[in-house]
């Protein structure tokens, strides 16, 4: 998978949420692919992961402690909370056709140790959005991902194929330009 990354291509892989499809979050053409695969907007802003917090750092910098609370999956009441997808107001180094027209992305730290490894071998951000085609219902598992997707990807991972626990996509928080912290999806 990671070989395919670097190459430019495109994935489907599962994610600490749904199945996804990626590529590396660098490379403006493979993103561009993305929106072709899924038959979406390159209006629509996708999401990227990152292995871990100091991978986050590099491409946001510092950050609110609430935020690294959301991001490390405990609420500023110490309780557990799902995974979340924060958008920034800015981010370096990403493919311009991942930003939205404001300049913002979201981003998750990913808790699947097989995403983090993943992130973590390429070295950069790993584009996820939910495998699906745009307007179908998403994938919850992998034996609901469309046979054209699987088809139109590069390489088609592995590693929790069996898995028929249903996911759901992760909650979305956006931080404003004043601060603040706003609930965008539970």
């Amino acid at each position: 998978a990671v070989e395919v990354l670097r190459n430019g291509g495109v994935i489907l892989y599962p994610t600490d949420t749904v199945w996804g499809i990626g590529c590396d979050a660098t490379n403006a053409d493979a993103v561009a692919r993305i929106y072709q695969i899924k038959q979406r907007s390159d209006s629509k802003s996708m999401l990227v992961l990152v292995g871990n917090i100091a991978q986050l750092k590099e491409i946001i910098g510092e950050m609110p402690k609430e935020v690294k609370d959301y991001l490390t999956g405990v609420n500023a009441g110490g309780a557990n909370i799902k995974p979340t997808t924060v958008i920034y107001p800015q981010a370096e180094g990403l493919a311009g056709n991942l930003l939205a027209g404001d300049g913002s992305v979201g981003i998750r730290v990913s808790s699947e140790p097989f995403t983090q490894a993943l992130c973590e071998a390429l070295g950069r951000p790993v584009v996820s959005t939910s495998a699906n085609i745009s307007g179908h219902p998403t994938a919850r598992f992998f034996a609901e991902i469309e046979e054209e997707l699987m088809a139109a990807v590069d390489y088609v991972c592995q590693y929790r194929r069996e898995d028929t626990t249903p996911h759901s996509p992760s909650r979305i928080v956006k931080i404003m330009n004043n601060g603040e912290i706003v609930v965008l999806r539970e």
